[in-house]
């Protein structure tokens, strides 16, 4: 237990040393603690109408405005960002999930099989996401499963591809073979000495492809393909400050900027945990 504690410690401070690290740090603790105590830091309802107060710009009342009914901004902000945490980290573990399982089971099962799920894997990365996020839409309605549908899909083939490349090196090492050699189970071998040796770099991508989804979400629901109002969502307030440009911009920058700092911030925190952890991902990006 204290091993563990002092080797996070030691990687915070290396992570806290370089300063991309360091603001890509600061910025998605902002963006989760803002998310988790939203309610408490929202002062009004986000979905409150109040036409009396339409396109009104930031002051103590409202702190970024508010929009085209009346609604807080600030408001509507922080609970845009309980549902991009919620699609993003339930999408990216549900995603690791099953890449996993597919990419070990490819990796180590026989060749037929390899190549089959390898085809699988390249017909549905081919697919392009708006087409398939339309196509699911028009299956299911828009929704936050639709988006978490769409994002699974969408990431599932990479994670796998990967844990598939690490099976294929670490299958015919000599610590596997030893194992083999004593009656080792094939589930034993996958889960004790393939899965922990090969999960490192595929976690420190999925922190990456963090605000990949957030970005997914935003954009579906700025198509009004994603979550339905009056439920607020980032995309969806991006989507009222395009339509309400000429009247006031306010609008539109308290739903990009968020954006644009939950990206900076996960985007500078995966390439310093890339960097720190694993130099081989950097050569190879």
């Amino acid at each position: 237990m204290y091993e563990a504690a002092s080797k996070l410690l030691n990687s915070l401070r290396r992570v806290i040393a370089e300063p991309l690290g360091a603001v890509g740090l600061i910025l998605v603790i902002g963006m989760i603690a803002a998310a988790i105590f939203a309610d408490l830091l929202a002062v009004h309802d986000p979905t409150s109408i109040s036409p009396r107060d339409r396109f009104m710009e930031p002051s103590v009342a409202h702190l970024l405005g508010t929009d085209q009914l009346g609604r807080d901004l600030f408001s509507r902000v922080l609970h845009g960002g309980q549902i991009a945490l919620t699609v993003a980290l339930i999408s990216i573990a549900v995603s690791l999930i099953i890449g996993v399982v597919l990419g070990l089971i490819a990796g180590y099962g026989p060749s037929w099989l390899d190549n089959s799920m390898i085809l699988l894997f390249d017909a549905i990365k081919s697919y392009p996401t708006v087409m398939l996020a339309l196509a699911l839409v028009t299956l299911f309605g828009p929704s936050l499963t639709a988006v978490m549908i769409v994002v699974v899909l969408v990431n599932v083939p990479g994670y796998a591809r990967i844990i598939r490349t690490q099976t294929l090196a670490l299958k015919s090492s000599q610590f596997v073979a030893s194992a083999q050699s004593i009656g080792a189970s094939t589930a034993r071998v996958l889960r004790v000495h393939i899965l922990p040796n090969s999960i490192g770099p595929l976690l420190i991508l999925a922190s990456m492809d963090i605000p990949v989804v957030i970005a997914i979400e935003a954009g579906m629901s700025f198509l009004g393909l994603g979550v339905r109002p009056p439920t607020p969502s980032w995309g969806s307030i991006l989507n009222d400050g395009f339509t309400a440009i000429r009247d006031t911009p306010w609008i539109a920058i308290a739903g990009g900027v968020p954006i644009i700092l939950t990206t900076l911030g996960f985007t500078f925190l995966g390439e310093t945990l890339r960097d720190i952890f694993d130099p081989r991902l950097k050569t190879q990006a």
